[in-house]
């Protein structure tokens, strides 16, 4: 099932930034940020009681604000609010409701989303009277909290992961032989080209599932026996006056159909090459631990030399440097130059992905590699590897039993993670080591 999607809105001041970055980096909310995804703190992947989520901070919406700035700012917010799940609406205790909640209130109410009220500095007796007031929102039953001072936050969370119970996002078809592929990437780098020409260019589709509230499109086709269910997140277009800023919450359509894929084909422009925003979306999908098809599209206007492919390549491979593993495929929507590589390439990564290892023969590799490049030392104790066993797929995940997990360096992880690639190929799946202590047989 995708990840909900939490989006904290209210007028400036309020504390979401504080709230925000308290459940970024607290253990209270069991939350970090995403690597690869934002530099500017925007995301936070979270889990609060087994429940998964991701959150988006908004700037300070001001209805009455008629600026260039607040009408971006507030343009924003809308966005966030259409693409969330839930709402989580913040207000302030000590100025209690202002105009500006009650029209951030009738906005929120027009959404018809989940929304969670909370009332921020309630961190003395007379605020958390003042709280009462909130209920003249008819937004429901508003929550004291104090962001500064850590109170309330984890009764915040429960109520926010209660309102998941009201969703109903469980898009995702459980037949085992429908492979789910999400095109992303930036808008206009061709993902809607390349989608129409996946789905187009075969006769037997079997239906097509008109978007959710994400403006996203699955449709399920089948190709030499093989069912493949494409979604397609290409819908939102930069704007002129808030081009920037709405580029940026398009990720979190991205961010959706990673999370709904089994594979994905990240889709880069040969001519503007690894971008920032590349970077961010693609390291969600290795972070996820999806399968990774690199796409670059609009080959047929790129200068090319002889060795353009191969420098190509290499740049790539230095720009996205936790993507090592994915296979990189050179195609043009325009003159559809080897597109119909695809689908090919995509069941071939599912496979990956789904690949398990019988535990003598992973046991065996390991006791190999060990024998070629002995495990590292620290003060006098060697590390022992013990035991390995493959314990999940998609990613395959490996756990390893040694008699001292601090002694594991990285580095050696990368070795061993290098030998599985070499014997058994893993081709476009992330590959995870979960390293794990053991009392030493005596």
């Amino acid at each position: 099932m995708p990840k909900p999607i939490v989006a904290i809105v209210g007028r400036p001041n309020v504390g979401k930034s504080t709230l925000f970055n308290i459940f970024a980096n607290s253990r209270i909310s069991i939350v970090e940020d995403t690597p690869g995804v934002t530099r500017d703190r925007i995301y936070a992947s979270g889990e609060w009681q087994n429940n998964e989520f991701m959150m988006v901070d908004t700037g300070g919406i001001e209805i009455m604000n008629t600026d260039s700035i607040a009408v971006s700012i507030r343009t924003q917010a809308q966005i966030a609010i259409r693409e969330a799940d839930v709402i989580l609406f913040l207000c302030d205790a000590r100025t209690g409701i202002t105009d500006e909640d009650a029209q951030v209130a009738k906005l929120l109410r027009q959404s018809k989303k989940p929304i969670v009220l909370a009332v921020n500095k309630a961190d003395s007796p007379k605020q958390e009277l003042n709280v009462y007031e909130f209920y003249n929102l008819g937004i429901g039953d508003p929550m004291p909290i104090s962001a500064t001072n850590h109170l309330g936050l984890g009764d915040l969370l429960d109520a926010v992961v209660g309102k998941f119970k009201e969703l109903n996002l469980d898009f995702d078809d459980e037949e085992e032989d429908i492979i789910k592929v999400a095109l992303i990437g930036r808008p206009n780098v061709g993902k809607s080209s390349i989608f129409n020409l996946l789905v187009g260019q075969e006769r037997s589709i079997v239906s097509n599932v008109p978007g959710t509230t994400r403006d996203a499109i699955d449709t399920e086709v089948v190709k030499e026996g093989q069912h493949f269910l494409f979604i397609d997140t290409a819908g939102m277009r930069r704007k002129s006056q808030v081009e920037e800023n709405i580029e940026r919450y398009s990720v979190m359509r991205a961010l959706r159909a990673v999370d709904r894929s089994d594979v994905v084909l990240m889709v880069i422009d040969a001519v503007d090459g690894v971008t920032e925003q590349d970077k961010k979306i693609a390291g969600y999908a290795h972070e996820a631990g999806k399968g990774v098809v690199l796409v670059v599209n609009k080959w047929d206007l790129y200068e090319k030399e002889n060795d353009s492919t191969i420098r190509y390549t290499e740049e790539l491979r230095k720009e996205l440097i936790f993507l090592q593993y994915a296979p990189v495929v050179y195609v043009s929507a325009l003159t559809k130059q080897r597109i119909n590589r695809l689908p090919e390439l995509i069941k071939f990564v599912a496979e990956q992905c789904a690949m398990r290892i019988a535990t003598n023969v992973l046991n065996q590799l390991i006791e190999d590699a060990v024998a070629l490049n002995p495990t590292p030392s620290d003060k006098g104790v060697r590390l022992r590897i013990l035991y390995a066993t493959q314990v999940k797929i998609k990613p395959p995940t490996f756990v390893i039993f040694v008699n001292n997990p601090e002694i594991m360096h990285f580095s050696y992880q990368r070795y061993i993670e290098n030998k599985l690639r070499e014997s058994f190929g893993f081709e476009g799946t992330p590959i995870k080591l979960i390293i794990r202590g053991r009392e030493e047989d005596k």
